[in-house]
């Protein structure tokens, strides 16, 4: 979340970058947080000197017992008596005023990178950069949901009956392409210097408050009650939680992780073809790469991100842009966001595979992640990205791939799955 520091200290800054994500009510937001900041300086400047009152009249009270003079002494004591109710209640006004100003900047998203274009919705994001050609179907091409009736490799009437819609069931070369998938993008993270992780798929609520998941999400997340614990929405967040409450070495940094998990994602349900077989589920496997940086390397760590998402999407063979998200379609907790589309053919749309954010010190500040810089602690900054989802890029495998006699495996798959066509 955002320091109070910095919102006091550049209030017109903080509006504007709210303003930039369309953020209701931002300056009177602001000004709630530097007033209820002031409020609660002012009641612990007043407990300081109250507190610092009572220990003079205590030295006090022992120095007249020495010298005998207990008369004396007695009625200091009955005025450290009023200090010590005093303080009690100073303490009270300071604990709410603190839960109060924690609770309300938990509502302040990020602010935005320079380079955020402002905009409402996905409409107003801009395409920096494609690649590869949109491939050109034969006359009987079908979607990908008819592919995988047709050649059985996926079970979503299976998945309902067990599960309930958006939990599919993978199948013989179904399966084994999901496996194929994982093995690849993690072989290709590993490759470029991050570490294999394997996190557990489940958090409690303090991980989820310190990557921004919740509040914000907490209806998108599932919610095992009984003992309060939630699916990871994505490995981000115990990945970066690895790192909750620690103040890193120089030695230790960078730090680049990566891990393949099934993420769980309670969203809301619509009807449409932008929703029908793989394009949303609630449970699918990701593999994600989390990287810790200095401040200072924070945005070319991004783009290195950038290029190795890219490198992964060309060794498919997939066509793909790049976007970068405006103000109003970005994540709560991001500051810069690039989202990677993939082309499904058969579909003639562009499918959502991969976010690649810097959350700066956003992240960092709820986590208190930090390292020392010349003998002081400094917040460090968190990145994260989908490296990659599978879901979607199977999808497009299945349509771009489609033939008369199969579906055409992309060649930098075969040697993970064993097979070079799904019929």
């Amino acid at each position: 979340m955002l320091t109070i520091q910095f919102i006091r200290e550049n209030p017109e800054t903080t509006v504007k970058g709210l303003e930039t994500r369309n953020f209701k009510n931002a300056a009177e937001t602001v000004q709630q947080a530097i007033d209820i900041d002031q409020n609660r300086r002012e009641t612990q400047g007043e407990l300081d000197a109250t507190l610092a009152e009572a220990n003079q009249l205590a030295k006090e009270i022992g120095g007249l017992m020495k010298a005998g003079k207990r008369d004396e002494a007695e009625g200091i004591k009955a005025k450290t008596s009023d200090l010590k109710v005093k303080s009690k209640g100073l303490e009270e006004q300071l604990r709410s005023a603190e839960e109060e100003l924690k609770n309300l900047l938990y509502t302040i998203p990020n602010l935005p990178h320079e380079s955020v274009p402002k905009g409402k919705s996905a409409e107003d994001n801009e395409e920096i950069f494609s690649w590869g050609e949109i491939p050109a179907l034969y006359e009987n091409a079908a979607p990908h949901w008819d592919l995988i009736s047709k050649y059985d490799i996926i079970d979503f009437e299976l998945g309902n009956k067990v599960s309930g819609a958006g939990f599919p069931f993978y199948k013989g070369k179904g399966a084994r392409i999901q496996r194929a998938l994982i093995n690849f993008f993690l072989d290709e993270a590993i490759a470029a210097g991050y570490t294999e992780i394997q996190p557990p798929i489940v958090i409690n609520e303090a991980s989820g408050y310190g990557t921004g998941n919740l509040p914000d999400k907490e209806g998108q997340m599932y919610h095992a009650t009984a003992d309060d614990l939630y699916l990871i929405p994505t490995a981000e967040v115990p990945l970066t939680n690895m790192f909750r409450d620690v103040i890193l070495d120089e030695k230790d940094l960078p730090v680049k992780v990566t891990a393949h998990t099934p993420c769980f994602r309670r969203e809301a349900g619509s009807w449409g073809a932008h929703v029908r077989g793989l394009n949303r589920l609630h449970q699918f496997d990701k593999v994600e790469v989390v990287q810790v940086r200095k401040p200072e390397e924070s945005y070319a760590a991004l783009e290195e991100m950038v290029e190795h998402v890219k490198s992964v999407l060309e060794k498919l063979e997939l066509p793909y842009r790049i976007l970068r998200l405006c103000g109003g379609d970005m994540g709560f907790t991001s500051a810069l966001t690039y989202d990677f589309e993939v082309y499904s053919a058969a579909q003639k749309m562009w499918l959502e595979v991969s976010s690649v954010s810097n959350f700066e010190t956003y992240q960092a500040n709820r986590l208190m992640l930090r390292h020392k810089v010349d003998g002081k602690t400094q917040l460090l900054h968190t990145l994260n990205g989908s490296a990659l989802a599978l879901p979607r890029i199977l999808a497009s495998i299945l349509e771009n791939n489609q033939t008369a006699d199969g579906i055409d495996v992309p060649k930098v798959l075969q040697r993970f799955c064993g097979f070079e066509k799904i019929n």
